[in-house]
């Protein structure tokens, strides 16, 4: 009886973990190409700045997204401090403390930059000639610059205001991750038992 157990762990609820696993990244990545939570699209963003996205323009968000499994559960997480809000949708209210910590994570975030070795010269709006470091074009420098770009704008934000951030889903439950589930399960419990003939005749 143990033996059985264990032949069934193993060849169904371990393998339907994993196959479940490989599904559910794949669709969850595809989220962000997508631009909506399978068939729920992101709303539009308020104002166009011309650089596209945040969620989706450096990749930074998409790429931090991990799964990891934990016994019989599938857990996914983010290292992105902004990845919960924009999952989730919310408000925020700016106090003169988060204002000073977002300074803080900008001015840290801003300072892992990498630059080539040359310099550009130019004009400020003063009139001012002065020499200026160049980025390098890496997909590091990208990830920075969409943290660095986040943190200042909820730094600069007035101190009392509320910030909406609306919710633009890419991780959760939906019809589609319970076909996922229910379809692989289903395929993984056959597959078990025509192979250890367990069919009634």
């Amino acid at each position: 009886m143990k033996k059985t157990f264990q032949n069934f762990k193993r060849e169904v609820i371990d393998r339907s973990l994993e196959d479940i696993k490989v599904e559910l990244d794949e669709e969850f990545d595809r989220n962000f190409e997508r631009k909506a939570f399978f068939d729920k699209k992101w709303p539009e963003r308020k104002y166009d700045n011309g650089k596209g996205s945040l969620l989706v323009r450096s990749g930074a968000l998409r790429r931090s997204i991990s799964s990891l499994r934990g016994g019989a559960e599938l857990v996914y997480s983010s290292d992105k401090p902004y990845a919960r809000i924009h999952n989730e949708g919310g408000e925020i209210k700016v106090t003169k403390k988060m204002k000073k910590y977002f300074w803080a994570k900008y001015r840290e975030t801003a300072g892992k930059y990498s630059y080539k070795d040359k310099t550009e010269t130019i004009t400020t709006k003063r009139g001012k000639v002065k020499e200026k470091k160049v980025l390098k074009g890496t997909k590091e420098n990208e990830s920075l610059s969409e943290e660095a770009e986040f943190y200042k704008a909820m730094a600069l934000k007035k101190e009392g205001s509320r910030i909406v951030i609306p919710q633009r889903r890419f991780i959760g439950k939906h019809k589609e991750t319970d076909r996922i589930i229910r379809e692989i399960t289903e395929q993984n419990i056959e597959e078990y038992f025509k192979k250890h003939k367990l069919f009634k005749q």
